[in-house]
Protein backbone atom coordinates (compact mmCIF):
# COMPACT_ATOMS: atom_id res chain seq x y z
CA UNK A 1 0.00 0.00 0.00
CA UNK A 2 0.97 3.33 -0.68
CA UNK A 3 1.68 5.67 2.05
CA UNK A 4 -0.54 9.21 1.91
CA UNK A 5 2.59 10.74 3.21
CA UNK A 6 4.15 9.93 0.06
CA UNK A 7 5.36 13.17 -1.33
CA UNK A 8 6.14 12.06 -4.88
CA UNK A 9 3.04 10.11 -5.25
CA UNK A 10 0.76 13.10 -6.36
CA UNK A 11 2.62 14.77 -8.92
CA UNK A 12 3.22 11.08 -10.53
CA UNK A 13 0.12 10.78 -10.85
CA UNK A 14 -0.79 14.33 -12.16
CA UNK A 15 1.91 14.20 -14.96
CA UNK A 16 1.03 10.91 -15.93
CA UNK A 17 -2.83 11.87 -16.00
CA UNK A 18 -1.84 14.97 -18.33
CA UNK A 19 -0.58 13.06 -20.79
CA UNK A 20 -2.74 10.03 -21.23
CA UNK A 21 -4.86 10.70 -24.09
CA UNK A 22 -6.62 8.17 -26.90
CA UNK A 23 -3.83 6.62 -29.34
CA UNK A 24 -4.32 6.87 -33.11
CA UNK A 25 -6.65 4.46 -34.10
CA UNK A 26 -6.22 1.40 -36.52
CA UNK A 27 -2.38 2.18 -36.55
CA UNK A 28 -0.63 -1.23 -37.02
CA UNK A 29 2.88 -2.21 -37.10
CA UNK A 30 3.45 -3.93 -40.93
CA UNK A 31 6.22 -5.44 -42.07
CA UNK A 32 6.94 -2.50 -44.58
CA UNK A 33 7.37 -0.17 -41.69
CA UNK A 34 10.54 -2.48 -40.26
CA UNK A 35 12.16 -1.96 -44.21
CA UNK A 36 14.44 0.16 -43.13
CA UNK A 37 16.10 -1.32 -39.85
CA UNK A 38 18.91 -3.42 -39.74
CA UNK A 39 18.40 -7.23 -39.91
CA UNK A 40 18.77 -8.09 -36.19
CA UNK A 41 16.38 -4.73 -35.17
CA UNK A 42 13.87 -6.43 -37.96
CA UNK A 43 13.92 -10.23 -36.05
CA UNK A 44 14.11 -8.78 -32.80
CA UNK A 45 10.42 -7.33 -33.16
CA UNK A 46 9.12 -10.21 -35.01
CA UNK A 47 10.52 -12.76 -31.83
CA UNK A 48 8.91 -10.36 -29.63
CA UNK A 49 5.24 -10.60 -31.89
CA UNK A 50 5.35 -7.10 -32.11
CA UNK A 51 4.93 -6.84 -35.62
CA UNK A 52 1.00 -6.84 -36.86
CA UNK A 53 0.47 -4.96 -33.33
CA UNK A 54 -0.86 -1.87 -32.67
CA UNK A 55 2.31 0.51 -32.59
CA UNK A 56 2.49 1.96 -28.94
CA UNK A 57 1.85 5.21 -27.62
CA UNK A 58 2.76 4.90 -24.40
CA UNK A 59 2.91 1.62 -21.41
CA UNK A 60 2.32 1.37 -17.84
CA UNK A 61 4.68 -1.28 -15.98
CA UNK A 62 4.80 -2.41 -12.67
CA UNK A 63 7.66 -4.40 -11.29
CA UNK A 64 10.01 -5.33 -8.14
CA UNK A 65 13.46 -5.93 -7.90
CA UNK A 66 15.91 -4.91 -5.59
CA UNK A 67 18.96 -2.48 -4.99
CA UNK A 68 22.06 -1.00 -3.65
CA UNK A 69 23.09 2.57 -3.96
CA UNK A 70 27.16 1.49 -3.79
CA UNK A 71 29.24 -1.50 -4.35
CA UNK A 72 29.32 -1.71 0.15
CA UNK A 73 25.86 -1.47 0.57
CA UNK A 74 22.94 -3.93 1.70
CA UNK A 75 20.26 -5.05 -1.42
CA UNK A 76 17.09 -3.32 -0.91
CA UNK A 77 13.42 -4.33 -2.45
CA UNK A 78 12.10 -2.16 -4.32
CA UNK A 79 8.36 -1.83 -5.86
CA UNK A 80 8.20 0.30 -9.16
CA UNK A 81 5.29 1.73 -11.62
CA UNK A 82 5.80 3.65 -14.38
CA UNK A 83 4.65 5.29 -17.54
CA UNK A 84 6.44 5.87 -20.54
CA UNK A 85 5.07 8.36 -23.74
CA UNK A 86 6.33 8.24 -27.33
CA UNK A 87 4.31 10.52 -29.48
CA UNK A 88 6.08 13.48 -27.01
CA UNK A 89 8.28 11.14 -25.05
CA UNK A 90 8.43 11.41 -21.39
CA UNK A 91 9.05 8.22 -19.03
CA UNK A 92 7.68 8.81 -14.89
CA UNK A 93 8.94 6.45 -12.69
CA UNK A 94 7.76 5.66 -9.04
CA UNK A 95 9.34 3.85 -6.78
CA UNK A 96 9.12 2.56 -2.88
CA UNK A 97 11.48 0.72 -0.50
CA UNK A 98 12.51 0.53 2.57
CA UNK A 99 15.94 -0.34 4.62
CA UNK A 100 15.90 -1.29 8.25
CA UNK A 101 12.50 -0.66 8.38
CA UNK A 102 12.52 3.19 7.78
CA UNK A 103 10.84 3.43 4.13
CA UNK A 104 11.68 5.85 1.31
CA UNK A 105 10.10 6.50 -2.05
CA UNK A 106 11.32 8.53 -5.34
CA UNK A 107 10.32 9.90 -8.66
CA UNK A 108 12.47 9.54 -12.30
CA UNK A 109 10.12 12.41 -14.14
CA UNK A 110 12.04 12.75 -18.11
CA UNK A 111 9.43 15.14 -19.68
CA UNK A 112 10.12 17.89 -22.47
CA UNK A 113 11.49 20.20 -19.83
CA UNK A 114 14.24 17.63 -18.51
CA UNK A 115 14.91 15.23 -16.08
CA UNK A 116 15.03 14.92 -12.39
CA UNK A 117 15.56 12.51 -9.88
CA UNK A 118 14.02 12.96 -6.19
CA UNK A 119 14.16 10.29 -3.64
CA UNK A 120 13.23 11.00 0.39
CA UNK A 121 13.94 8.39 3.70
CA UNK A 122 10.80 8.78 5.89
CA UNK A 123 8.62 10.85 3.22
CA UNK A 124 10.11 13.43 4.73
CA UNK A 125 13.92 13.85 3.89
CA UNK A 126 15.79 14.39 0.85
CA UNK A 127 18.99 11.95 0.36
CA UNK A 128 18.94 12.68 -3.94
CA UNK A 129 17.56 15.52 -5.74
CA UNK A 130 19.09 15.55 -9.23
CA UNK A 131 18.71 17.57 -12.01
CA UNK A 132 20.37 19.58 -15.13
CA UNK A 133 22.27 18.41 -18.36
CA UNK A 134 24.01 15.52 -17.27
CA UNK A 135 20.92 14.04 -15.49
CA UNK A 136 18.93 14.64 -18.38
CA UNK A 137 21.10 12.98 -20.81
CA UNK A 138 21.38 10.12 -18.55
CA UNK A 139 17.32 9.49 -18.38
CA UNK A 140 17.34 10.06 -22.59
CA UNK A 141 19.70 6.75 -22.28
CA UNK A 142 17.26 5.32 -19.75
CA UNK A 143 14.55 6.03 -22.35
CA UNK A 144 15.61 4.41 -24.82
CA UNK A 145 17.00 1.70 -23.01
CA UNK A 146 12.88 1.04 -22.20
CA UNK A 147 12.10 1.43 -25.91
CA UNK A 148 14.30 -1.30 -26.39
CA UNK A 149 13.36 -3.84 -24.12
CA UNK A 150 9.81 -2.81 -22.64
CA UNK A 151 8.18 -1.43 -26.22
CA UNK A 152 10.36 -2.49 -29.00
CA UNK A 153 7.81 -1.32 -31.55
CA UNK A 154 8.72 2.40 -31.15
CA UNK A 155 12.14 1.21 -32.85
CA UNK A 156 10.62 2.44 -36.01
CA UNK A 157 11.14 6.22 -34.80
CA UNK A 158 12.90 8.32 -37.43
CA UNK A 159 14.91 9.73 -34.26
CA UNK A 160 17.24 6.45 -34.63
CA UNK A 161 20.02 6.03 -36.46
CA UNK A 162 21.12 2.29 -36.60
CA UNK A 163 24.55 0.79 -37.90
CA UNK A 164 24.62 -3.14 -38.62
CA UNK A 165 28.40 -4.01 -36.67
CA UNK A 166 27.49 -8.04 -37.59
CA UNK A 167 24.92 -10.54 -37.62
CA UNK A 168 24.14 -10.50 -33.93
CA UNK A 169 24.98 -6.77 -33.18
CA UNK A 170 23.72 -2.98 -33.92
CA UNK A 171 24.94 -0.22 -32.91
CA UNK A 172 22.30 2.71 -32.19
CA UNK A 173 22.23 6.54 -31.71
CA UNK A 174 18.86 8.44 -30.33
CA UNK A 175 18.14 11.90 -30.57
CA UNK A 176 15.84 13.71 -28.48
CA UNK A 177 15.32 17.48 -27.41
CA UNK A 178 19.19 18.04 -28.56
CA UNK A 179 20.40 15.47 -27.22
CA UNK A 180 22.05 12.78 -28.79
CA UNK A 181 23.12 9.23 -27.40
CA UNK A 182 24.31 6.14 -28.28
CA UNK A 183 24.09 2.50 -27.95
CA UNK A 184 25.13 -1.17 -28.71
CA UNK A 185 22.66 -3.93 -28.33
CA UNK A 186 23.40 -7.60 -28.94
CA UNK A 187 21.11 -10.57 -30.20
CA UNK A 188 20.91 -13.72 -30.08
CA UNK A 189 20.19 -15.91 -33.45
CA UNK A 190 16.95 -16.78 -32.53
CA UNK A 191 16.12 -12.96 -31.94
CA UNK A 192 15.76 -11.98 -28.48
CA UNK A 193 18.11 -8.42 -27.23
CA UNK A 194 20.36 -10.13 -24.64
CA UNK A 195 22.40 -7.13 -23.76
CA UNK A 196 22.44 -2.97 -24.18
CA UNK A 197 25.72 -1.02 -23.78
CA UNK A 198 25.85 2.72 -23.54
CA UNK A 199 29.07 4.95 -22.38
CA UNK A 200 26.62 8.32 -22.38
CA UNK A 201 25.01 7.78 -18.66
CA UNK A 202 26.13 9.40 -15.63
CA UNK A 203 26.26 7.74 -12.17
CA UNK A 204 25.26 9.39 -9.53
CA UNK A 205 23.87 8.56 -5.68
CA UNK A 206 23.03 11.70 -4.35
CA UNK A 207 22.07 13.66 -7.47
CA UNK A 208 25.48 16.20 -6.51
CA UNK A 209 28.68 14.64 -7.90
CA UNK A 210 28.23 12.28 -11.37
CA UNK A 211 30.55 10.08 -12.58
CA UNK A 212 30.53 8.30 -16.39
CA UNK A 213 30.95 4.97 -16.52
CA UNK A 214 29.60 2.13 -18.73
CA UNK A 215 26.41 1.00 -18.27
CA UNK A 216 24.60 -1.80 -19.27
CA UNK A 217 21.76 -3.54 -19.04
CA UNK A 218 21.53 -7.70 -19.25
CA UNK A 219 18.35 -9.77 -20.16
CA UNK A 220 17.17 -13.04 -18.16
CA UNK A 221 14.23 -14.82 -19.48
CA UNK A 222 11.44 -13.72 -21.68
CA UNK A 223 7.83 -14.16 -21.07
CA UNK A 224 4.21 -13.16 -23.19
CA UNK A 225 2.50 -10.20 -21.56
CA UNK A 226 -0.71 -8.07 -23.01
CA UNK A 227 -0.32 -9.76 -26.22
CA UNK A 228 3.50 -9.21 -26.33
CA UNK A 229 6.92 -11.00 -25.88
CA UNK A 230 9.05 -9.24 -23.19
CA UNK A 231 11.50 -9.57 -20.94
CA UNK A 232 10.47 -10.96 -17.46
CA UNK A 233 13.53 -9.57 -16.15
CA UNK A 234 16.93 -8.19 -16.48
CA UNK A 235 19.90 -6.47 -14.76
CA UNK A 236 21.81 -3.07 -14.75
CA UNK A 237 25.24 -2.96 -14.00
CA UNK A 238 28.02 -0.27 -13.99
CA UNK A 239 31.60 -0.78 -15.33
CA UNK A 240 33.44 0.97 -12.90
CA UNK A 241 37.54 1.55 -12.69
CA UNK A 242 37.85 -1.49 -10.40
CA UNK A 243 34.83 -3.74 -12.19
CA UNK A 244 31.61 -4.29 -12.72
CA UNK A 245 28.97 -2.58 -10.20
CA UNK A 246 25.38 -4.79 -11.03
CA UNK A 247 23.42 -2.39 -8.84
CA UNK A 248 19.95 -3.31 -9.74
CA UNK A 249 17.70 -6.66 -10.68
CA UNK A 250 14.26 -5.80 -11.93
CA UNK A 251 11.28 -8.16 -12.60
CA UNK A 252 8.36 -6.94 -14.71
CA UNK A 253 5.05 -8.14 -12.83
CA UNK A 254 2.72 -6.28 -14.92
CA UNK A 255 2.85 -4.54 -18.36
CA UNK A 256 -0.12 -2.94 -20.65
CA UNK A 257 0.41 -0.95 -23.91
CA UNK A 258 -1.87 2.46 -25.19
CA UNK A 259 -3.55 2.83 -21.52
CA UNK A 260 -6.41 5.22 -21.89
CA UNK A 261 -6.43 6.16 -18.45
CA UNK A 262 -4.23 6.42 -15.28
CA UNK A 263 -4.27 3.21 -13.07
Amino acid sequence: MISPLSRFRQPFTAEVQKRLKPCPPDSVLREEDLAYLPGPVRNYLHFTGSVGKPKVCNFRAEGTGSMKRSPGSRWMNIATQQYNFFDDPARLYYIRSSLFMIPFDGLHAYTGTGATMKINVAYFFPIADAGGGKMTVSETVTLFNDMCLLAPATLIDKNILWETVDPLSVWARFTHNGITISAMLYFKESGELVRFVSDDRYMSADGKTFARYQWSTTVGEYHDADGRRIPSNAEAAWQMPNGAFTYARFTVKEIAYNCPEFR
